[in-house]
């Protein structure tokens, strides 16, 4: 028998954050209503349903609910590849505010991880299982909370930026300065002070840019932003970053800790990370307003 998945109801309860998480999944199943997230209206058939799940289980404080039993484990997804070089790791974590974390695939089979999930040990290896972890590279101090645990269970090294080393003090790399470091062959760490101190990008391969909380995709605006309203450090400096960082930056994909993500010709995302540092250029700093910010 062919299954009714308009007969499931689902609800988001009380806990929910508003990390924006879920949507970026399944936004035409879910919603953003004064400031929480919001059912609004049930999967139709098994695409539909899939994509659910994958909001289920990426959100941070599982507050996607069924009205009767429990979500399929069978449905989970993650960690779910976004491209032919990247997983996103889902179960993503209160202690980072919801962020998204990612798997990046070498060439030579070995696997980075970019900011953290959640933390536990079936989840580290199931991330594992994708190939061997050497590295652990978190983009800022907001996303260190479980970067330790993962690097020791995968045996790896730690990675974080100087002005944020007091989140993670027991880093094994520490990057210095604001000139780009080279992780790996195809993998280079652009220092981009502004959401924090010490925030990071990481781009790999001319084609993946990990780029923290600096900057994302907006699904409201159809174009890279800042989140200016939750700029922790300064919104001029980090209008500085962009402007010396733009021109020598080539991807395709911004994959963000926060925010959506999105696909384009290296060239139009050129164009448009250097429109974004002209905007940011104009902005003054205001009081946090996770509110404010247009996801």
């Amino acid at each position: 028998m062919k299954r009714n998945f308009a007969m499931d109801i689902w609800y988001v309860d009380d806990r929910c954050i508003n990390c924006d998480a879920a949507r970026q999944f399944a936004p035409d199943l879910i919603g953003e209503i004064e400031g929480k997230s919001q059912m609004l209206r049930p999967p139709r058939d098994e695409q539909e349903a899939r994509r659910l799940h994958a909001a289920v289980f990426a959100c941070p404080t599982r507050s996607i609910r069924p009205t009767a039993g429990q979500p399929d484990p069978e449905l989970d997804p993650f960690p779910m590849a976004l491209d032919n070089g990247v997983l996103i790791c889902g179960h993503n974590s209160r202690h980072t505010a919801g962020a998204n974390s990612y798997l990046l695939m070498r060439p030579s089979g070995t696997v980075m991880m970019i900011d953290t999930p959640r933390w536990s040990r079936e989840l580290a290896e199931r991330y594992a299982a994708t190939g061997p972890v050497t590295d652990v590279l978190l983009t800022h101090r907001d996303h260190a909370a479980h970067g330790r645990r993962y690097a020791d269970h995968f045996c790896a090294r730690l990675w974080i930026h100087e002005g944020d080393l007091d989140a993670a003090p027991d880093a094994d790399h520490v990057i210095q300065g604001l000139q780009p470091v080279e992780i790996c062959e195809g993998v280079t760490a652009h220092p981009l002070p502004g959401h924090t101190q010490g925030s990071v990008l990481y781009v790999a391969d001319d084609r993946y840019c990990f780029s923290g909380d600096s900057f994302y995709w907006s699904r409201t605006t159809r174009d890279l932003e800042v989140a200016d309203s939750v700029t922790w450090y300064s919104i001029e400096e980090l209008a500085t970053s962009l402007t010396r960082t733009a021109g020598r930056l080539r991807f395709e994909w911004v994959l963000p800790g926060h925010g959506d993500r999105h696909r384009l010709t290296a060239d139009e995302m050129s164009w448009r990370l250097t429109a974004l540092a002209q905007r940011t250029r104009l902005l003054r700093p205001r009081p946090v307003d996770f509110t404010a910010v247009r996801w």
